[in-house]
């Protein structure tokens, strides 16, 4: 897989690490911040086979005009509490664009310093739509977290 094309981001959650992961593979905690503003995803769409080579699917809904996002792939890597890595493959124009996620969780004296990395993308403006997708979507995820740091 082509890493030339990275997307980096790193947030600081005011919330103890173990909450945060769990926040990424608990499907109840999932739909609560799983995707960008205006979106939401829908409890019985999402599936977490939480083991390497376990697969996970989630389908982001925009309400308002109906527009679904249908997004998945296989769990490579789970050391709890600490990473995760997956393949993330989304729908677009009818074709699967494939990527890889590595998500870091590190405590930082209780709050949670979460470092994401996606490779892989087929052009620099997928890459820059989820930049975007990414950071509201990680903005959702401060919310809860807070609301139960």
């Amino acid at each position: 897989m082509d890493d030339t094309l990275r997307l980096e981001i790193t947030r600081i959650f005011d919330a103890p690490r173990d909450l945060v992961f769990r926040a990424w593979t608990d499907p109840a905690q999932l739909t609560r911040w799983f995707g960008p503003h205006g979106m939401t995803t829908p409890l019985d769409t999402i599936r977490v086979d939480l083991r390497p080579g376990g697969e996970w699917r989630a389908v982001m809904v925009r309400d308002a005009d109906g527009f679904e996002a249908r997004t998945g792939g296989l769990y490579r890597e789970i050391a709890e509490p600490e990473r995760l890595v997956f393949t993330w493959g989304i729908e677009v124009d009818g074709t699967i664009e494939e990527s890889l996620v590595t998500v870091v969780f590190d405590d930082v004296g209780g709050k949670t310093k979460m470092s994401f990395t996606q490779v892989g993308f087929p052009a620099t403006a997928s890459r820059d739509e989820h930049e975007g997708g990414w950071t509201e979507t990680f903005e959702r995820l401060a919310s809860l977290t807070s609301e139960r740091g």
